[in-house]
């Protein structure tokens, strides 16, 4: 397989999949430009070499077609001041007018084709529309990874119509290369934190986990059907009915393997699910009828940072609480202050994409941490030991 370090773009027009699926505000300016930053790089490596990028992405979750709100467009300003260059901008990322801008690209220049989730053709994997995405470059490199659990046309189908000239970028390998670590070569004692609001997002990895881990950190609204398995009372928090039986059965599983799992010991509780809400601190197995867990309180805080600074490996994923409301972020913003900390000493810590590595950025951490990744939901399918489309297109000449 060739990597983008070997390669040499002089003179090619590299089409690549990117991953600016950035949040933007209702004026249209960007509020978190990780993924765009992340991708440099590999852009400038292209650029370096004389080569010209041909970039692709998607933009949230369009429903009907092109819709003003989802344009790429609105992030051509940030390439711009990123590149020191002027960013041509198609309005299709398919059809004549891309055909002729991508046609007219020269070295050194940048081209940006419109949102490809503004046709269905994109979800759907659809080769003929895969063809017509791949006739616009010369060599196909797919760094985004945040996609790469998708098998949508521009992210896996395209790379058929590539046999010989296919790569991953450098936001791919590092991520591949960082999951590894903490999967196969993980310094011990290895403590994984698992948040959310859901067990049933997490229970395959949580299983995985128990195979390799020494402790496993439970928070999030999930933590409450942990807590109801073990016979608390939880008043009206968040809780799975259907998913207790499995949370005694992963219960039973760690003690067996030798895993301590820890359940937030108290938890900040609220009479509403609003942040102006009366907010009390109660032990986790005993809240008070009509009231709800939100956060993890400051035992637990205490407890969970301890485990975390004697650690040598640090796996997060999901937020303690419901972090974008300020008096439910404490035990979120606690973990993050930990792991950094554990970081200090030596720690390895990698952060599991989604809203823990949107809890790190916005606290201002993400250099303190060793690895932020950019795809939550790729990242835990990855661990999980499912095939990625995205990094098999690359990887496999089969597929």
């Amino acid at each position: 397989m060739k990597t983008i370090h070997q390669y040499n773009f002089a003179g090619k027009k590299a089409l690549v999949r990117v991953d600016f699926n950035v949040p933007l505000d209702e004026n249209h300016h960007i509020t978190d430009d990780t993924r765009i930053r992340a991708a440099v790089p590999t852009i400038q490596k292209i650029l370096d070499d004389g080569g010209a990028v041909i970039l692709m992405s998607h933009l949230g979750r369009p429903k009907t077609g092109p819709e003003e709100k989802y344009s790429l467009r609105h992030v051509v300003p940030r390439l711009e001041q990123e590149f020191h260059t002027n960013v041509r901008f198609a309005p299709d990322c398919v059809g004549p007018e891309a055909a002729q801008l991508a046609h007219e690209l020269q070295p050194g220049e940048i081209l940006l084709l419109e949102n490809l989730r503004f046709h269905k053709a994109e979800e759907k994997g659809d080769p003929d529309f895969a063809r017509e995405l791949a006739a616009l470059g010369d060599v196909y490199v797919n760094d985004a990874f945040g996609t790469a659990h998708r098998e949508h046309a521009s992210t896996a189908v395209i790379a058929r119509y590539f046999p010989n000239d296919k790569m991953m970028g450098y936001v791919m390998q590092a991520e591949l290369d960082n999951a590894s670590r903490v999967l196969d070569n993980a310094e011990r004692p290895y403590t994984a934190i698992m948040g959310g609001a859901k067990i049933s997002d997490k229970i395959l990895i949580i299983e995985k986990l128990l195979d390799r881990v020494d402790n496993l950190l439970i928070g999030g609204g999930m933590s409450y059907t942990f807590v109801k398995a073990d016979g608390g009372q939880i008043g009206s928090s968040l809780v799975e009915e259907d998913k207790i039986d499995l949370a005694k059965r992963l219960i039973a599983m760690a003690k067996e393997k030798g895993v301590r799992i820890m359940i937030p010991i108290d938890s900040v509780i609220a009479d509403a699910f609003s942040n102006d809400a009366n907010v009390d601190t109660a032990l986790s197995h005993h809240i008070k009828p009509m009231w709800m867990g939100l956060d993890i309180g400051p035992e637990a805080r205490e407890q969970y940072a301890e485990v975390i600074l004697n650690s040598r490996t640090i796996l997060w994923n999901g937020p303690m609480g419901v972090f974008e409301m300020s008096n439910f972020s404490v035990g979120t913003e606690a973990v993050a202050e930990a792991v950094v900390a554990a970081t200090a000493k030596g720690a390895y810590s990698l952060i599991g994409g989604g809203d823990s590595a949107a809890a790190v950025n916005q606290l201002g951490y993400a250099s303190r941490v060793s690895y932020v990744s950019t795809g939550g939901g790729a990242l835990l399918e990855y661990m999980e030991g499912k095939t990625l489309p995205g990094v098999a297109a690359i990887e496999r000449s089969d597929y």
